[in-house]
């Protein structure tokens, strides 16, 4: 039985980079688990948060929640941003995906 809980719930697109050691072993849990690798990190990640006691402290002395971000969270798309432009060419915001030429 896995240790980890996996639920769906709201997602945020971030970047971070893994040991390769231990990308291997998130495949291998949700696998195991029979979840998406996504929710494997998630869940162990709230697992850490919710047992390290000194980051419970830090927590309650800083309860704004205010720190720099270390995370590098991507912007969604706008829904639909291909057919703002009217061409309908999957060419979103005004964008060129012709060739620069050559001068």
């Amino acid at each position: 039985m896995p240790l980890l809980s996996i639920q769906a719930s709201k997602k945020v697109e971030t970047t971070v980079r893994l040991e390769e050691s231990t990308a291997k072993r998130v495949d291998q849990y949700a696998h195991f688990a029979k979840a998406s690798a996504d929710d494997v990190v998630n869940q162990a990640l709230e697992y850490v948060f919710t047992k390290d006691k000194e980051f419970q402290q830090y927590l309650e002395r800083n309860p704004d929640g205010e720190t720099p971000s270390a995370l590098r969270i991507k912007k969604p798309a706008p829904p639909a941003a291909s057919k703002k432009n009217g061409t309908g060419n999957g060419v979103a915001n005004g964008a060129s995906t012709h060739a620069a030429s050559s001068r």
